[in-house]
């Protein structure tokens, strides 16, 4: 290189200069750059050693002309860099272009050479220097990511600073429709115009302005109709996208979100129509499951007992047309022909699809018509209550403009129906059932009798989750010597098989103290004896009391009440003063049916005029969060609270409070209240006649 001497140029002293021409040249040969310069008006092509070495030539070798330099260049590439540097002569402009050089021994390298041009006094190119550096290795790794690029399974492309597209790979080419060619240079924003005011064009200016890369799925319409997961980053050039088709996976996603949807809609329905009893008030919030899950708007219709069809619900997706729907339902029926779909529907006992204008045709002028008009269903679809070859009624789907029912919204509906017509087939069963057992249980609790000096009140109360037919029994009679006599008993269980034991032990009971005028404890001794005996294979509670007086307690106003107590619950007083009083402590005999050997034991006590004796079931008291002390005590409580109401009213009060008219087990109760008599009333003629409640033999015990 030439030294160039220390001189004063521009007010900069020469050392100065000469340290900065230094500083650069140490920087050129850092950078691995050649320089030329190239005289046009001679021809003349100066090349610095760096740049001899980098085109294979040899100082001496090397020819110093342009020639020199095209012997160099790739074939390929020969016309292009002659344009470009033809374009800086002309234009007396910067020349710019990257090429390929082959060297003699056929290795190719790429270079990067960056010129201009500078003018003569005519204002013409007079000559062009620049530099020129060996750029392969940099080639070289974007070759390897342009071939990775090309062979990735998905779409690429990148976006300039002006949104136009720099580079797009082969895949995106095949998702997006369009070649390279047609894209390069394009801006993102008019090539697709639907990106534009979307979540495209969003997130795109969201990661650029933030400088973080985003991530989203996003849709694009006809003429591409799919879905597309995207991830979009900055780059010092632009934006760089990377994304990918999931229009298949997104219909899949969506197709097992249905059937998802559809199985939780079934699953519903079923707990729904499973998780009562009433499943008449079920069925009737049935139309609110299937709207909007099937349809836009439903009603649901029953046949009823007499065999007439009858809407009991329906549901609109619009609450402002919810009104208007329940009014078409009050009148569609009556407007409607037997010819109408839904008629035929409910005899041929398939669904049937029809158009909303197929109604309006037959229906005639009249409230009806008005109602579905400002409906304006365009498609029905009516769905039979099928169960055990029957229609017992018709689901009815609404479908508004531009929504279709789809094959499968057909079929999950009519599985709706299905389910929810054998629900209701077997509320039906089950209430016919219901009604005989509670009937025959009902036949077998007589009304008491009505003893001149007591009031009996009796109550029975079926459990709510049972077949409402069980154990529980009362009873009251008079015996044949004037006592009066109460029976409160439990059968073990809660079935038909109870019920049935409980005739048989309520029966034998009966027929033992009616007959033999025996006192409690006999009666007891003699029913364990006689289970024992016909091998009633059943276990029992029973308490049984006998009310009864000598002329002189009648004279005196009160009453001995003999009991025994077969492991039942003890027997409550609730007296005169408002007081309640508990007649045995827990402690009971065997209950019947286990050893008919065992001895039993009779208690006596004495009550006053006004008393009332209350004996009952532990249903009455018995609840799953409680102990039977508790629920003892909670009795007592209300009994005296209740004290002042007459019998009728102060039991219906108990059941109430205790129950909630909802037991949990069943409930029989039987309660007396001694009436007050102010002088006893003298025996009619005859040798064995004698008043209600005096045996007769006054001097019994």
């Amino acid at each position: 290189m030439a030294v160039v001497e220390p001189t004063d140029v521009g007010g900069l002293e020469g050392t100065d200069l000469e340290g900065a021409r230094v500083r650069a040249q140490l920087a050129v040969d850092a950078a691995g750059i050649g320089t030329f310069d190239w005289d046009l008006r001679t021809g003349r092509l100066l090349w610095d050693e760096r740049l001899i070495a980098l085109f294979g030539y040899e100082v001496s070798t090397f020819g110093r002309s342009i020639d020199a330099f095209n012997a160099r260049l790739h074939p390929d590439d020969l016309p292009r860099v002659t344009d470009a540097l033809q374009g800086a002569v002309d234009s007396v402009g910067d020349y710019e272009a990257d090429y390929r050089i082959v060297l003699p021994d056929g290795t190719t390298r790429w270079v990067s050479a960056r010129g201009r041009a500078l003018p003569g006094a005519d204002g013409t190119s007079v000559r062009v220097i620049g530099v020129a550096y060996d750029v392969t290795a940099e080639v070289a790794d974007e070759a390897r990511v342009a071939r990775v690029l090309e062979a990735m399974p998905a779409g690429f492309y990148s976006l300039d600073h002006d949104w136009r597209f720099v580079h797009v790979n082969a895949h995106a080419e095949r998702l997006l429709g369009r070649s390279r060619d047609e894209l390069l240079g394009q801006e993102i924003w008019s090539a697709f115009p639907a990106t534009v005011d979307g979540v495209f064009e969003e997130s795109y200016r969201a990661a650029v302005a933030s400088g973080e890369p985003v991530s989203f799925d996003a849709y694009y319409p006809a003429p591409l109709d799919g879905w597309y997961e995207l991830r979009a980053w900055p780059t010092p050039d632009g934006l760089s996208v990377y994304f990918i088709e999931v229009t298949e996976r997104r219909r899949a996603q969506e197709r097992a979100e249905t059937a998802t949807r559809r199985l939780t809609l079934l699953a519903q329905v079923s707990a729904e129509l499973a998780g009562t009893l009433d499943v008449q008030a079920a069925t009737t919030r049935l139309p609110r499951l299937v709207v909007p899950a099937l349809a836009d708007y439903c009603i649901l219709t029953v046949i009823d007992d007499d065999g007439q069809p009858r809407d009991i619900g329906s549901w609109h997706r619009d609450p402002a047309s919810r009104v208007l729907l329940e009014r078409y339902a009050e009148v569609r029926l009556d407007a409607m022909p037997m010819t109408a779909p839904v008629g035929r529907a409910l005899h041929s006992n398939e669904a049937v699809t029809f158009s909303g204008d197929d109604v309006l045709q037959l229906l005639p002028p009249g409230r009806a018509r008005e109602l579905l008009t400002l409906l304006a269903p365009e498609t029905e679809v009516a769905l039979p209550l099928r169960a055990r070859g029957r229609t017992l009624g018709l689901l009815t789907l609404f479908f508004s403009a531009g929504h279709v029912p789809t094959p499968e919204d057909v079929s999950v509906a009519q599985d709706v129906a299905d389910r929810a017509g054998l629900a209701w087939d077997n509320a039906r069963l089950f209430g016919q059932q219901q009604q005989m057992a509670e009937t025959l249980q009902r036949s077998m609790l007589t009304e008491p009798p009505e003893p001149d000096h007591a009031e009996i009140v009796v109550r029975y109360l079926p459990a709510a989750e049972a077949a409402r037919v069980g154990g529980d029994w009362y009873d009251a009679f008079l015996q044949p010597n004037g006592a009066t006599m109460l029976v409160i008993g439990d059968v073990v269980g809660h079935d038909t098989a109870a019920a049935a034991a409980m005739g048989q032990v309520r029966s034998l009971l009966r027929g033992i103290a009616a007959y033999s005028d025996a006192g409690p404890c006999e009666v007891l001794r003699g029913l364990d004896s006689a289970m024992s005996v016909l091998q009633l294979d059943t276990l029992a509670t029973a308490a049984i009391a006998r009310f009864e007086q000598t002329l002189d307690e009648r004279a005196r106003g009160v009453t001995r009440m003999v009991w025994a107590n077969a492991g039942h619950l003890p027997p409550l007083a609730l007296n005169p003063d408002g007081s309640v009083a508990v007649l045995a402590d827990w402690k009971a005999d065997l209950l019947l049916g286990v050893d008919s050997s065992v001895t039993r034991t009779e208690n006596v006590v004495t009550l006053d005029r006004g008393t009332t004796v209350l004996l009952y079931t532990d249903g009455l008291i018995e609840r799953r969060d409680a102990d039977l002390d508790t629920g003892l005590q909670r009795l007592r409580t209300a009994l005296s609270e209740l004290a002042e109401l007459p019998l009728q009213q102060l039991c219906d009060e108990l059941i109430d409070r205790l129950v909630d008219g909802k037991p949990e087990d069943d409930v029989a109760l039987v309660a007396v209240r001694l009436h007050r008599q102010d002088r006893p009333r003298p025996p009619e003629a005859g040798p064995n006649r004698v008043p209600d409640g005096v045996p007769a033999d006054p001097g019994a015990p």
